[in-house]
């Protein structure tokens, strides 16, 4: 019998529960966190979940909240939280708590941290550093060059002869690589992120790397320091209009699984990318514990790395957790404790389709503030799921548009087109001004 996105009915199959519980504590505040939340509040074994953003509805209506200020300057009132509260795990969803050390701090003999540390989160917040790590452990990924200073990349920039990749090195929230279309578009690229600094710090270091063709995919895994548990992989959205056009983002929806890794091309993936990966940074003394999200184009001479992130993707966790049949609190404890080998992880078989609904302006400059309706009638649909990416409650009551991405729409489905429809549907009752979306998500898979 099908399952349904009741949660009554559509609580993960468990392991028999122990007898003490763990509480939890959920950093973020997004979509990706709430499918977490989900997840995380049909363990057996979970104790209190508490949320640092009680101001997403979706997390509000799962957890308690943390009533202390949540930033790396009081952190130290965020540990005594931790301890009052006897917190035994603390999942960190975003990258910016990541690569601020959060990890290091929270962690302690009584309490684990689901998250690698900010030296392993260096993959993902120095793409320079990470390109350096994929030197060391010989893992293909495309030629590049890092720069300092406007003048030296603009001068390197006029030697070529085909417009690359530009990427701010730093975190930009997903939105620091720009694929410029011919070589004014880079030197503009440039300009916007080391003269002008738009994108902040992040702009500061930019790394210029060959185009790569072929096809993107996101391969994400488990790692608790030793084992790799691969999970099924997804093809993001990432260009904000139909047929790939427009701005970067940071996502506008994704499917999974994807077709396109063939299994030896997985295998090869994990042989060549992910276990080097690993490796490369235990011989430097890093262990890396959390999830190692790989960025991969697909090219005609094998797969290369476009990207490490160093969390669960965001909107690629939606269709994951909307697919997880196992215990996910069971899967990040033993992730914390090198026990990964031990896990049994067990999926839906049916695929997931994942839309975002943005804010109009979204992402250059969203509108916020916009009442929705609509989001009961479309989570009364089977097998759909609506997370709550950027949304709060006005004065009123009412939910309202309160980021960019604003709904993470998902749905289960017998075949690909069957979830891409049901999820589409679900997208058609939920109604606000300004509502953008694209309408190619899984589109002829």
């Amino acid at each position: 019998m099908p399952e349904t996105n009741d949660p009554a009915r559509a609580a993960p199959s468990h392991t028999p529960p122990r007898a003490r519980t763990t509480n939890v504590l959920l950093i973020g505040g997004g979509g990706r966190e709430h499918a977490l939340a989900l997840r995380l509040s049909q363990s057996p074994r979970v104790g209190t979940l508490y949320t640092t953003h009680p101001e997403n509805p979706g997390l509000a209506a799962l957890c308690k909240p943390v009533d202390v200020p949540v930033n790396i300057r009081e952190i130290y009132r965020l540990r005594q939280f931790i301890d009052k509260h006897a917190v035994g795990l603390v999942v960190i969803g975003p990258e910016d708590p990541l690569a601020e050390g959060y990890a290091d701090k929270l962690a302690s003999p009584t309490t684990k941290v689901f998250g690698p540390t900010a030296q392993a989160a260096l993959l993902e917040a120095d793409k320079a550093w990470a390109k350096h790590v994929m030197r060391a452990g010989s893992i293909p990924t495309a030629d590049s060059r890092v720069f300092t200073d406007a003048e030296s990349a603009c001068a390197y920039l006029s030697t070529r002869e085909h417009p690359p990749v530009i990427k701010a090195a730093g975190l930009a929230k997903g939105k620091g690589v720009i694929v410029p279309q011919s070589l004014d578009e880079a030197l503009n690229a440039i300009d916007r992120m080391m003269v002008k600094m738009e994108f902040g710090d992040a702009g500061k270091k930019v790394v210029i790397e060959e185009r790569l063709e072929g096809v993107e995919a996101s391969v994400l895994a488990l790692v608790d320091g030793a084992n790799i548990l691969i999970l099924p992989p997804c093809q993001d959205h990432k260009r904000l209009r139909d047929g790939d056009q427009g701005p970067n983002t940071g996502g506008m929806g994704v499917f999974c699984p994807t077709s396109t890794i063939a299994p030896d091309t997985m295998a090869r993936i994990e042989r060549d990318i992910i276990v080097p990966t690993v490796d490369a940074l235990r011989r430097d003394g890093i262990e890396f514990r959390g999830v190692l999200y790989t960025g991969i184009m697909l090219t005609h001479s094998g797969p290369k790395v476009l990207e490490y992130n160093t969390r669960f993707g965001d909107p690629e966790c939606q269709p994951l957790m909307a697919r997880l049949r196992s215990d996910l609190l069971e899967l990040l404890l033993a992730a914390c404790d090198g026990r990964l080998h031990e896990i049994d992880v067990r999926w839906d078989e049916r695929p997931a389709c994942c839309v975002v609904l943005a804010s109009e302006g979204y992402p250059e400059k969203p509108r916020t503030g916009d009442v929705i309706h609509g989001i009961d009638e479309a989570a009364e649909l089977p097998d759909v799921f609506v997370f709550h990416s950027g949304t709060r409650r006005n004065a009123q009551g009412d939910i309202v548009t309160a980021g960019g991405r604003v709904l993470s729409v998902t749905a289960l489905g017998e075949t690909m087109q069957a979830a891409r429809a049901r999820a589409y549907e679900a997208c058609e009752r939920i109604v606000y001004s300004g509502k953008t979306f694209r309408t190619d998500i899984a589109a002829g898979i």
